[in-house]
Formats: structure tokens, C-alpha cells, sequence
């Protein structure tokens, strides 16, 4: 179990570096950072350990992303099917965390981890983005149905770009 002065040097050295994300899993202790404008957030860990951070530094719930509402249309342009995927108000954006370059499996001859049309939950990795040789496994941090892949397989993304739709449930 990890001790309050080691996870305030993590969160120090986080917040110096330019790493967006950070999770670490050891001896049943599961501890995920997160950037966020500028802030680090604690995403998930122990209670004892939540517990005992919580009066020396405030922890923070990451933000739920909200549905931007839909922009009017023009007129004399068709609607295209994507166009309607998009107006949808139920639509999550799985966004990249960060520049790299993303893969919808963990190895090239393996299965795609999520399909359009796959269910996923909070913790579901539906693709890894490499950044720098690290392999990043993204997880949807939502509940529902993927409705649309916006991103090809070895395509290079950038930070808050939009990967995938989902239709929360």
C-alpha cells in the first residue's frame, strides 16, 4: 500500500511534468491522475488512502463532458448520415488524451477492441494511443454503445481529439 508522502511526490512530479496521464496498479492499490486544465485530479483510489489525502489536499472529481448543444444547420446543404450520428444529444466524444498514435487492437493480427455497435462501460479500453514508445490503453469512462470509429487504425491524433461516439445509456 502506497503512503501518503508517496502519493504526494507522485502527484508533485505529475504536476511538473508534462505527462497528462498516470495510472498505477500495485498490491491491490489502484491509483489513476489525471491533468485537467492545469490541475491534477485523483480519479480512483483506495478508501484509506482517499481518505487519508482528503484533509492535506483536496481531491477533485474529473468533470463529466457535457453535450455541446447542436449548431444550427444551413439550409441549403444536404444532411449527411454523420450529420445526424453528431446532432444526437445523447453522444459521449471518447477524446484523446494526448498526441500519439492510435490502434483499435493490442497487436496488429489481434481483434479490434471495441466495434461500432459494442457495448462498454467505465473501465472498457476500447484503444491504445503510443506516445514515445508507451502504449496508452484509453478507457471510455462511459457507459453505453459505440456508435461511430472517427479515427483509422495507425492514424496520428492530437490532444482532445475526438476518437469515438458514444450513445450513453
Amino acid at each position: 500500500m502506497l503512503k501518503i508522502q508517496e502519493i504526494r511526490e507522485i502527484i508533485k512530479l505529475i504536476d511538473s511534468s508534462s505527462i497528462d496521464e498516470f495510472s498505477l496498479n500495485e498490491e491491490g492499490t489502484k491509483l489513476k491522475l489525471k491533468k485537467n486544465a492545469g490541475q491534477v485530479v485523483v480519479a480512483e483510489a483506495p478508501k484509506a488512502v482517499a481518505q487519508a489525502v482528503a484533509p492535506a489536499a483536496p481531491v477533485a472529481e474529473a468533470p463529466k463532458a457535457e453535450a455541446a448543444p447542436a449548431a444550427p444547420k444551413a439550409e441549403a446543404a444536404p444532411a449527411a448520415p454523420k450529420a445526424e450520428v453528431a446532432a444526437d444529444a445523447n453522444l459521449h466524444k471518447i477524446v484523446s488524451p494526448m498526441v500519439g498514435t492510435f490502434y483499435k487492437s493490442p497487436s496488429p493480427d489481434a481483434d479490434a477492441f471495441v466495434q461500432v455497435g459494442d457495448k462498454v462501460g467505465e473501465e472498457t479500453v476500447v484503444c491504445i494511443v503510443e506516445a514515445m514508445k508507451l502504449f496508452n490503453e484509453i478507457e471510455a469512462e462511459v457507459t453505453g454503445e459505440i456508435v461511430e470509429i472517427l479515427v483509422k487504425d495507425g492514424e496520428l491524433v492530437e490532444y482532445g481529439q475526438p476518437l469515438f461516439l458514444v450513445k450513453e445509456a
